[in-house]
């Protein structure tokens, strides 16, 4: 039986290496994201090799956008196996008393709300369908560990996903639902192109900070889906070696 994958914001970035990995491992794909032209273009990417991809332009922070997309799915193929929660934002680098409160409402609905209202979607769908169970793989931060400077809506919601990953573990061993959490460091992105002009440090100096090729998150989104759901890799961080997480701060 081909197994099925869902990734949101998969337009882009680790998204979209990430979805094109799993393709490439043999799974149906179903790509979320705002825009819907990029969606396409991936979903073209991998239907050009053989593949099978549904596109579902999505905010992840409506609940009722959240459960559409889940329809759509359930409609298309069927089922869901492996659920990779990447949508997420960041917000300015100011102080927290100069964050615009929409903001910070920007932050959580994105980062948070947007995990929790796909998981919730994906546990009862993969809790009800047979064979039952699946994976639901987070993607944490170095920031669910320690934050960088002016960083607190990004941070509080990070941390927020390691006690949402712990809590979706616990609640899933009796449905064969396993839940992990990804944390990664500098992938070489679209959003981590600043850091090669400079990124503010704890000390209060701006270093260019070293990234590693985004394709090392995708292999090791494919490696933690492919285990059977007796095997759980937990927690797991890939970043580039130099960067400064080890004594951050």
């Amino acid at each position: 039986m081909t197994k099925v994958a869902m990734v949101t914001g998969a337009g882009s970035g680790i998204g979209k290496a990430s979805a094109l990995g799993l393709a490439g491992a043999g799974y149906k794909l179903v790509l979320a994201g705002r825009r819907q032209e990029p969606l396409a273009a991936v979903a073209a990417e991998i239907e050009g090799t053989g593949g099978q991809a549904l596109a579902v332009s999505t905010d992840v922070g409506d609940a009722e956008s959240v459960a559409a997309l889940f329809e759509a799915c359930a409609e298309r193929f069927g089922r869901l196996d492996v659920l990779f929660n990447n949508a997420g934002v960041g917000s300015p680098p100011v102080p927290i008393d100069e964050l615009p409160l929409e903001q910070w409402r920007k932050v959580v609905d994105a980062n948070l709300n947007g995990a929790f209202y796909c998981s919730r979607e994906a546990f009862g769908m993969m809790r009800k369908q047979k064979p039952q169970g699946g994976r639901i793989i987070n993607n944490g931060s170095i920031s669910a560990h320690v934050p960088r400077p002016f960083s607190a809506p990004y941070t509080a919601t990070k941390h927020a996903i390691t006690g949402l990953t712990r809590s979706i573990s616990l609640d899933g061993r009796a449905y064969d639902i396993a839940c992990s959490q990804i944390d990664i460091g500098n992938a070489a992105t679209e959003m981590t192109e600043r850091m090669t002009g400079g990124v503010l440090q704890a000390t209060g100096e701006t270093k260019v900070e070293p990234r590693m090729d985004v394709a090392h998150v995708a292999s090791t989104v494919v490696h933690m889906a492919s285990l059977p759901l007796d095997a759980n890799i937990q927690f797991v961080t890939v970043m580039a070696t130099k960067m400064p997480f080890i004594g951050r701060g």
